[in-house]
């Protein structure tokens, strides 16, 4: 279907410090992929270039055929690109419905003053809002849990509201920060079938950064591996298990040669 995003030769330097370097991915339609590699590797600070935090110092990144590097995240957001975090950012006192509708913020057409005088157009949209809140509540599988406040909700939920949260600004291409991370291994196989729906029956490409191997291995299509802030290995999942330079990466060299393996990446 062709690529979705694709990043070319993104780089983000802090001063002296290269966090990400020339990193070049192309994300397919509808695809389900992931970016992965060791702590500090800089995989986060690549998807706050796509998502708007950080302006990268070189590089382009073209998503749905238009250059976004440079615009501000709520531009993105309007783009149709959403995400979630490595450490939960939900608004923690309120209410899980009135998370999901301020993630429907960029799409929201009325004006201040309609709202304040509860216009005919602001009461429909309003009522459209809370319908559609309820629906990805629903689809989320916290059904019922609307009015809980979001800090009294159970640690799995508070993952999947985020997910609902990012959802209702109706992104194209989703991207997910360590989605499982805090999990147990049953709450993260539920979670692969649940970003396998979003792909299956909402159309969305998913990108995710994830240190569960089982989750990656199990989930993606495509996979990107960074270390050092550079791209040290692309490919299949089981291309990526039989590369040598991804094996080091994750531990050490001497473990590597330890492991004889050949140049096909096979074990001897």
């Amino acid at each position: 279907m062709g690529a979705i995003l694709s990043t070319h030769k993104v780089t983000k330097r802090f001063g002296g410090l290269v966090a990400v370097n020339s990193f070049e991915i192309d994300v397919q339609e509808q695809s389900i992929s992931s970016v992965i590699g060791p702590n500090g590797a800089g995989k986060t600070t690549f998807f706050n270039c796509i998502t708007g935090f950080y302006t990268p110092t070189e590089g382009e990144i073209i998503f749905d055929g238009h250059y976004i590097q440079g615009l501000s995240t709520d531009r993105v957001t309007q783009k149709g690109i959403s995400r979630t975090y490595q450490n939960i950012r939900l608004f923690s006192k309120m209410t899980a419905i009135e998370n999901i509708l301020v993630g429907q913020h960029p799409h929201l057409k009325t004006l201040w003053f309609e709202a304040l005088y509860k216009s005919r157009r602001f009461l429909k949209e309003e009522a459209e809002a809370l319908e559609e809140s309820i629906r990805l509540l629903n689809f989320v599988g916290l059904s019922g849990m609307g009015d809980h406040v979001a800090h009294n909700l159970p640690y799995g939920a508070q993952r999947r509201l985020e997910i609902a949260r990012a959802l209702a600004s109706k992104p194209k291409l989703l991207l997910l920060d360590e989605p499982t991370a805090g999990m147990n291994p049953n709450e993260s196989v539920e979670l692969m079938h649940f970003i396998r729906r979003l792909r299956d029956e909402l159309g969305i490409t998913i990108l995710l950064i994830e240190h569960d191997m089982k989750v990656v291995m199990g989930i993606s299509e495509e996979i990107w591996v960074m270390d050092f802030g550079g791209k040290i290995a692309e490919g299949t999942p089981l291309q990526i298990q039989r590369n040598p330079r991804v094996i080091e990466a994750y531990l050490g060299r001497g473990a590597a040669s330890g492991l004889n393996l050949t140049e096909e990446g096979e074990e001897a």
